[in-house]
This record gives C-alpha cells, sequence and structure tokens, in this order.
C-alpha cells in the first residue's frame, strides 16, 4: 500500500448541502408526521413524475421491494425470463414471489439481455420478462416489446441504473408494464435509500400502495399479504433536495465520463462502453473490459487498491453463480455473460470526483501496459 496516495472510493453519494437539508426537514418537527405516506413524500411523488415523464409512479422504502411488490400485484405465475448480469436484487424478487427465473445471456456490446435469445426460451410456463438497462445502457424496448405482444407477456424493467435516461425524448420508465428505480445512496439520484416504480396500467396503483402497507384496505381490514415498504419523510425530503441538483450532478459526471475516455481510448485489450444515438445518458457507471490487456480484470483491480483505489467488478459473480443459485442453474450456458463477468471492471464514479483523480487512476492503469 502506497499511505502518501488519498482513498478514492469506486462511488460516493450526492448530498445536498448540511444547511439545505436541514431548512428542508424543519417543518417535520411542526407536524411530527414523519412516515405514512405525508407532505414530502407526496411532493416528491409529483415531482419524480413529471422528471421522470411518467404518468404513474409510487414511491417505496428501496427499490428491491418496489420490484418485489410489483411482481406480487401483477399476479405472475410460473416463470420469468430475466437476466443473470444483474444485481442480486433481480432474480431474488422474482423467486421471492414463488416464480421461477429462465436466465437469457446477454449482448456483449452493452451488457442488456439478448432479444434474439428471448423466443427460445419461452414455454407455455412463461408470464413475463424481466430485463435490465444496465450501467445506463438501455436495453432493446423495441424488440422486447413485439416479443411481449406476440406471446402475451408482462415486460417489467429493472431500471435501477436508468434513472433520468431517455430514449428519442421518452422517460425510460414509459416502456413495459412496469420500472424499477432504485435511489440507494450510490445511485446518480438518491433518497439515502429509496426507490419507485413507474407503471403503464393505472388500476395498480390501489394494490400496489395496499401492498406496501401490510396489505390494509381500512381501518378493520387487511385484505393481502403485504408487507411495510413505505418511503418515510426524511428519505422523500433528501430526494426533494438532490432533485434540484440532479442535472448539475449528471453534468459533472459527464465531464468524468469525457476525462476516462480521453485517456482510455484506444489502448489495446481495453473496451470502453459505447453510446448510441438517440440517449440520453445519465453516466450512472464506467465499465472498462480488460480483455487482450496486458494484466487480467483482477490484476487491474487488485494493482489499483494498491494505490488506494477501489473499483467494483460488478456484476460477480454471476448470479448463476451465487451459492444460493449455483446447484439450480449449474448446466445453463451464459457465454457472453460470464465473459463479462469474468472482464469487466467499474472504475470510480461520482458528481465530485476531481478530473485530477481520474487522470491518477488512469496513470495506474496504463502504467501497467
Amino acid at each position: 500500500m502506497i499511505p502518501e496516495e488519498k482513498e478514492i472510493l469506486v462511488t460516493k453519494a450526492s448530498m445536498p448541502s448540511y444547511e439545505e437539508f436541514i431548512e428542508e426537514i424543519k417543518p417535520i418537527w411542526d407536524t411530527a408526521w414523519m412516515t405514512n405516506m405525508g407532505e414530502f413524500h407526496d411532493r416528491l411523488k409529483e415531482q419524480l413524475k413529471a422528471y421522470l415523464k411518467a404518468s404513474n409512479l409510487l414511491l417505496f422504502v428501496n427499490g428491491h421491494m418496489a420490484l418485489e411488490m410489483t411482481l406480487q400485484a401483477m399476479n405472475l405465475s410460473g416463470e420469468v425470463i430475466t437476466t443473470p448480469f444483474s444485481f442480486a436484487s433481480t432474480t431474488h424478487a422474482i423467486m421471492r414471489n414463488n416464480l421461477t427465473p429462465v436466465f437469457c445471456d446477454i449482448r456483449k456490446e452493452d451488457y442488456t439481455m439478448d432479444p434474439d435469445r428471448i423466443e427460445e426460451l419461452i414455454t407455455p410456463k412463461t408470464t413475463a420478462i424481466l430485463p435490465v438497462h444496465v450501467y445506463g445502457n438501455v436495453c432493446d424496448v423495441e424488440k422486447i416489446e413485439k416479443i411481449a405482444k406476440k406471446h402475451k407477456l408482462k415486460v417489467i424493467y429493472d431500471a435501477a441504473h436508468a434513472f433520468g435516461v431517455e430514449v428519442n425524448g421518452r422517460g425510460i420508465g414509459t416502456f413495459g408494464d412496469a420500472s424499477m428505480f432504485s435511489f440507494h445512496a450510490t445511485k446518480v439520484f438518491n433518497t439515502i435509500e429509496g426507490g419507485a416504480v413507474t407503471f403503464s396500467d393505472p388500476s395498480l396503483e390501489v394494490l400496489l400502495n395496499y401492498l406496501k402497507n401490510f396489505g390494509i384496505t381500512g381501518k378493520e381490514s387487511v385484505e393481502y399479504v403485504g408487507g411495510n415498504a413505505k418511503m418515510n419523510e426524511f428519505q422523500a425530503a433528501m430526494g426533494i433536495c438532490n432533485l434540484r441538483h440532479v442535472e448539475e450532478n449528471i453534468e459533472k459526471r459527464r465531464h468524468v465520463v469525457e476525462r476516462y475516455k480521453e485517456r482510455l481510448t484506444g489502448i489495446p485489450g481495453i473496451r470502453l462502453n459505447q453510446e448510441k444515438e438517440g440517449i440520453r445518458l445519465n453516466y450512472a457507471y464506467f465499465p472498462v473490459i480488460f480483455d487482450g490487456f496486458t494484466k487480467s480484470r483482477n490484476e487491474v483491480y487488485e494493482c489499483l487498491a494498491a494505490h488506494h483505489v477501489f473499483a467494483r467488478k460488478y456484476f460477480y459473480p454471476l448470479i448463476t453463480d451465487f451459492d444460493c443459485y449455483r446447484e439450480q442453474f449449474q448446466e445453463i450456458s451464459l457465454p457472453h455473460a460470464k465473459w463479462a463477468a469474468d472482464n469487466v471492471l467499474t472504475l470510480p464514479l461520482y458528481a465530485d470526483l476531481s478530473l485530477e483523480e481520474v487522470d491518477r487512476i488512469c496513470d495506474v492503469i496504463l502504467e501497467l501496459r
């Protein structure tokens, strides 16, 4: 380890000033209303509907519960086609609804579900497709929609990485039947912890509101087996503050990404994320593939750590290689997802990362050539 070098973590939460947040939460001391869909909750809900260009949106305590309860509300059964290249939450939400995940390989160019492999996985038991927008890269929403309509399947997107992303001016949360967003502290936009779901069928709103409040439908009536997934007022207040600054923070992230590209483009054995026309990016992550480089991904990871730079093998291992799933899915061949899991490294990226720190990270990598 090199003690004189300052630590650079893979991410850092964006926060408003202390004074701004304290001023925002002062009214909570007057009302003592801290949860159960209060004023701050409702304000943030409406602000996010406008920002995400979504007609229907509900807030949750976190993204995972938003996804899990959306699947529950849709009353799905049987099999759900999804991706192994994602965070644990995606498959856990399927399994915890007593559904069976069926894993589809990804496209090497953008790490999202390969739509050309979906139909071969559809069986009479298939009821939904659950793709993931990875690193802010957008799934092939048009192909997926055609397949879903042809086979009468629901489409629920895991959009945890895609806050603020747009496709030809259309909010990413307006595709499919529903989209889950994560507002975890590490995301482009955060409410400390938190999440939301956008959805096309407005009738889902009543049921989702019941499910996230224990299934309670009246003072003396509990009609559903729900849970406690409500966003509290302090979370919502943090979201209101952060939403004021999210465009500024995305712009800062863009400058970081551009510096990385300046330094790392054209280096043999290094493959960078490719941008697509018509996509408004959020610059959520900076994934780099080390394939044919002088050092393996793991060696680059260790070398950066020795210089107090903490990158992330994201996503590694594949979900199908988790201890809790390995035995069930060990026979599945997913070569592109396996390649990505073994070679991708997400480098530090956040709004307050300085260009000098980006240069320091790139210097460490380039010295390995």
